[in-house]
């Protein structure tokens, strides 16, 4: 019988991110799908995924790579102290990983965040580990990284991009051989799990069916949830009861909860912190607003769309605009208070039919966005 050939995935985290989802649904379409030809290893960098993540839920194989697990309960809120953090779980790490690599010799190494170490390491270093880079969101590039990367990547097997829009901004910088440009939708659902989820109550009397908006995401300058709120402080003038749900948590909070006060909008905007289950208020809502200045495609965007909910969606870089087209929700002009008002009237202005229409629509549109299509397409990078 073959042995199983082993791919790892380092995606050191230290807040509520996407990419840890990503990373779960990716490892688990390996075991579910690959019929024993692959298994999943995550390497647990710092214990956070340990700490974070109950197992019992999906079963998943980790690798401990350093045992420094107070270092998950230092704080990383605001830049500082988030730089700090990837600064010391660099340096900590760069021995212990090029010794993991040389001892488990995994085929492929897929790389999420704080991707310099393995570039690093690759580059200075020969593995018999494949290395796959995954794009996530527009990389900010400077002089440092660009010189960097123009370096290190011509060591790496492939790099992914969960949108054209990402793709086409790397091919433009001419940073690497475009044969190793692959485009691989993230697996964000497994249809099963969400359907489960959906049927959890609420609990909360204040939140009935098709009784507010909600928006989902960290509380960061990305999400845009000031301008989110500033857009419903206007709203507020013509509809007295009308309500917007905000699920996550930031460096934001403080920031967000002082303009709700300032204003007098207790009554209309409802922060609800960080919720394990958004998929019972996304069955609930009226509407899923995306308000980001940037998502590369937005996770939440896709599950509110397998979810049946109407969608009014920014049209910041790099994904949303590649999934919602005029048939599956709406569009706004990034951070335009105007236009996004314009466009929630005529949201909600639309008939009953063509509201149906629309989530339909949005539906068909995000099923390569599940976990067994996702193993189709990755399936292809790890066999050639």
């Amino acid at each position: 019988m073959n042995k199983k050939k082993t791919v790892c995935y380092w995606s050191p985290f230290i807040s509520n991110v996407a990419t840890i989802k990503a990373v779960i649904n990716s490892a688990l379409s390996i075991n579910r799908y690959s019929n024993q030809e692959f298994e999943s290893l995550i390497i647990d960098v710092f214990g956070e995924w340990k700490t974070n993540i109950n197992n019992e839920t999906y079963n998943l194989k980790f690798y401990s790579l350093n045992y420094i697990a107070k270092l998950f309960k230092f704080s990383s809120e605001g830049f500082v102290k988030s730089r700090l953090k990837y600064i010391i779980i660099f340096l900590l790490s760069f021995v212990s990983l090029k010794k993991f690599l040389i001892k488990v010799k995994p085929e492929f190494l897929i790389i999420h965040l704080i991707t310099s170490l393995p570039l690093l390491l690759n580059l200075i270093y020969k593995f018999d580990t494949k290395i796959i880079l995954r794009i996530s969101g527009k990389p900010q590039m400077n002089i440092f990284r660009y010189m960097f990367w123009k370096i290190a990547l011509k060591k790496v097997h492939k790099i992914t991009f969960p949108t054209m829009e990402s793709l086409d901004y790397l091919k433009n910088l001419k940073l690497a051989d475009e044969n190793k440009f692959e485009l691989l939708c993230d697996p964000v659902f497994i249809i099963k799990d969400i359907g489960k989820k959906k049927k959890e109550p609420i609990n909360n009397p204040s939140l009935k069916k098709n009784d507010y908006f909600l928006a989902i995401g960290r509380l960061t300058k990305q999400k845009n949830f000031i301008f989110l709120i500033k857009c419903f402080s206007k709203l507020v003038k013509d509809h007295s009861d009308i309500k917007l749900v905000i699920i996550g948590t930031g460096e934001e909070k403080e920031k967000i909860n002082r303009f709700i006060k300032a204003n007098n909008l207790e009554q209309n905007i409802i922060l609800l912190g960080y919720q394990k289950n958004v998929f019972k208020f996304l069955k609930n809502c009226k509407a899923f607003i995306l308000s980001s200045l940037w998502e590369d495609p937005g996770f939440v965007l896709i599950e509110a769309m397998v979810s049946d909910c109407l969608v009014l969606s920014s049209n910041c870089p790099n994904g949303p605009k590649e999934i919602i087209e005029k048939k599956n929700g709406v569009l706004f002009q990034s951070n335009s208070e105007t236009d996004f008002i314009n466009k929630y009237r005529y949201l909600i202005n639309l008939s009953n039919i063509k509201k149906k229409e629309l989530r339909i629509n949005a539906k068909k549109k995000i099923k390569n966005y599940s976990i067994f299509h996702h193993y189709q397409q990755f399936q292809k990078l790890l066999i050639n």
